[in-house]
């Protein structure tokens, strides 16, 4: 198993999580901020909500497979101790899947690194940042039932690109690229890169579109 190099950069403690209507907010040094996804996901918050409600038993157990292909992963990256024969068959058939893009990321600065942003008014929980490839990247681990399209997850790239803008403002590095890294229960790979600069003008639109809809300013003292 590779041994991965950790560069840990320290930024804000943890963000104290609050919640109104279904929605996820972060108590932040800034003001409270709704979280990236609930923005940058807006538009399919209906269509998923009337989906979980329709197959409760399928959104249970997707919930659950990404709460532990998440976990797994963050051992596996943090270098710890791991004991696959504890992994569901499944959870372990994702992992290897993923496996070889992972050992391509080395020189971690975040794990699970909460960050947020005054000039967004966003705040979130970045799975990763790291050199993948050679490159400094955010990067997400995504399971997915079956392979995703490119079209249909632009929500992704929002996301990965407001952590890209939320880490700069808190530490004045760059990151000036983004891996999606997705194992899919199909035995599909899937590895969609970019650039977060290539992404800001949409989030800037779906951040908008978010507050018109909601009638809500991020940054005042109560969501």
């Amino acid at each position: 198993m590779k041994k991965f190099n950790h560069k840990f950069i320290l930024l804000e403690n943890e963000l104290k999580e609050v919640s109104q209507n279904g929605s996820r907010f972060y108590e932040t040094p800034g003001g409270i901020f709704p979280s990236v996804t609930t923005v940058v996901g807006w538009e399919k918050q209906l269509f998923f909500s009337e989906w979980r409600r329709k197959n409760p038993e399928e959104s249970k157990r997707v919930t659950a497979r990404g709460t532990k292909f998440h976990s797994i992963i963050e051992s596996y990256i943090k270098n710890e101790e791991m004991d696959f024969d504890a992994f569901s068959s499944n959870h372990k058939f994702l992992f290897n899947i993923l496996k070889p893009e992972l050992d391509k990321i080395d020189n971690i600065t975040a794990i699970e690194t909460p960050l947020w942003s005054k000039t967004l008014g966003l705040a979130g929980r970045t799975d990763c940042i790291a050199e993948y490839d050679g490159k400094l990247s955010i990067i997400d681990f995504k399971a997915s039932t079956k392979e995703k399209r490119k079209q249909d997850i632009e929500n992704y790239f929002l996301q990965a690109s407001a952590y890209a803008l939320m880490f700069q403002e808190r530490t004045n590095i760059i990151v000036d690229n983004f891996a999606i890294l997705i194992a899919c229960e199909d035995g599909i790979k899937q590895v969609f890169e970019g650039k977060p600069i290539n992404y800001v003008k949409k989030l800037k639109e779906a951040i908008l579109k978010y507050r018109n809809n909601r009638n809500e300013i991020p940054g005042t003292e109560n969501p």
